[in-house]
């Protein structure tokens, strides 16, 4: 992964930028990233930050130390124990809105998972576009032991593994392994440990050679078509969809791209004389490199 500076202060983050690619690491390793209003607020502002840099082309969410998130810290549950229902609905507000901040991303956003995904941390992964875990990862949804409901993250949660697996494991509470998570639809990639960065690194030199104006395009027609009924409407709404990509700046350059036989504008390696720049597009100067842990 890509590694470079850390432009912007947080208490409970860091945040790199290189190469167009931005990590953003969940820095709590003494309590293994165990999140609290100062980390749910954290994101929440960074995530938006992101998706207003035109420098940046993807975004990685990872955590330090030896577990990617092992859900919500302690001393705030106990905080929270102490809520009216009011405070409680503000304070899940926040990590609500955390959550749609990374799934709204108009960037991809790729989930490097590590060590164990608890309750809250299995939500943070499912509202990234694309999940990539290390074989040795535990995972589970621990909330009803706790007297608890997944509820906040049930609507990414449910959206990756489907009802029938959510059905098991929102109710056992269970923990499970990479593998059980790769065939439920959780994680799209396990690695071994040691391959986890190659493998995010890989998936990244894929995103920044696409169309970012394209890429947010994609992203608001998965959400806006999924489960929706084929009818005569979701026809001519697609078909809209396409012919406003084909006349867009990206759509002309793209095919004139491909056509003349050279990497389009927005393409790492574009060349200056490429006879067509989008305003959309932004051009990071390499693929994302490896990361050393």
């Amino acid at each position: 992964m890509a590694r470079g500076k850390t432009p912007t202060r947080y208490q409970h983050l860091e945040l790199e930028k290189a190469h167009g690619v931005a990590i953003v690491w969940l820095n709590r390793p003494e309590v293994r990233n165990a999140f609290n209003e100062t980390m749910i607020a954290e994101l929440t502002l960074a995530f938006r930050a992101l998706d207003k840099d035109r420098e940046v082309r993807a975004v990685v969410l990872a955590g330090r130390g030896p577990v990617f998130c092992a859900g919500a810290d302690l001393n705030w549950m106990k905080k929270m124990a102490g809520y009216s229902f009011a405070q409680n609905r503000r304070d899940a507000l926040g990590m609500a809105d955390m959550l749609s901040a990374i799934h709204t991303l108009s960037k991809p956003t790729i989930a490097r998972v590590h060590g164990a995904a608890f309750a809250g941390g299995m939500g943070l992964l499912s509202a990234c576009d694309i999940a990539v875990a290390s074989q040795e990862t535990e995972f589970c949804l621990s909330e009803v032991k706790l007297g608890l409901i997944p509820a906040t993250i049930s609507p990414y949660v449910l959206a990756a593994i489907g009802t029938r697996a959510a059905q098991r494991y929102f109710l056992t509470a269970e923990r499970f392994p990479a593998a059980e998570a790769y065939r439920i639809g959780l994680v799209q990639e396990i690695t071994l440990p040691a391959e986890l960065d190659a493998k995010v690194n890989e998936i990244l030199g894929d995103i920044v050679q696409a169309s970012p104006a394209a890429i947010a395009q994609s992203k608001i027609l998965i959400g806006d078509v999924a489960g929706r009924p084929i009818d005569r409407k979701l026809i001519g709404d697609t078909a809209g969809r396409i012919a406003r990509a084909r006349a867009s700046a990206d759509g002309k350059e793209g095919v004139r791209a491909f056509l003349e036989k050279r990497v389009p504008a927005w393409h790492p390696k574009a060349k200056p004389s490429n006879s067509a720049k989008p305003s959309s597009a932004t051009k990071p100067s390499n693929t994302a490199k490896p990361a050393t842990k």
